[in-house]
């Protein structure tokens, strides 16, 4: 069976619901979901996948969480190119996704092919839209695994 590693990081537990809907739709399609706290997570994760996802929250002036997500993703940067990916993040009510954009950029730079052209983004918490978003994109990810 084909798996699928849902690395993210949360605060508040918004991201972490996320990382849930995304992990629903990786088994309603018939793979294996692995959430993955990126406190616990390492480059190796994701060395043999073809297919993952990335949620944390925008921090501070829109950027990654600094001192997990950040060195992750600066440590698997060179390991992403031809992996399909699902961003997903929570916005806390400012900021218009910049650091999203921003995080697709660098990721698609290094070859790596978004499944959601812009990530998903749900706005204080995941609403039912978010959630959906999030499922579809698991399916996907389990498509493509």
């Amino acid at each position: 069976m084909a798996e699928v590693k849902i690395i993210y990081w949360s605060g508040t537990g918004n991201t972490a619901a996320m990382a849930q809907s995304v992990a629903d739709g990786v088994t309603a399609a018939g793979a294996e979901a692995k959430i993955i706290p990126v406190e616990n997570a390492s480059a190796a994760d994701i060395a043999d996948v073809k297919a993952f996802a990335l949620g944390c929250p925008s921090m501070g002036a829109e950027q990654l969480e600094e001192s997990s997500m950040e060195p992750f993703v600066d440590e698997i940067l060179g390991s992403v190119s031809g992996k399909k990916i699902a961003f997903y993040s929570v916005l806390t009510g400012w900021g218009d996704g910049e650091w999203m954009r921003n995080w697709v950029e660098q990721m698609t730079g290094a070859g790596a092919e978004m499944i959601e052209e812009e990530g998903i983004i749900a706005n204080e918490a995941p609403d039912a839209d978010a959630q959906a978003a999030c499922e579809a994109a698991g399916k996907a990810l389990a498509a493509n695994a």
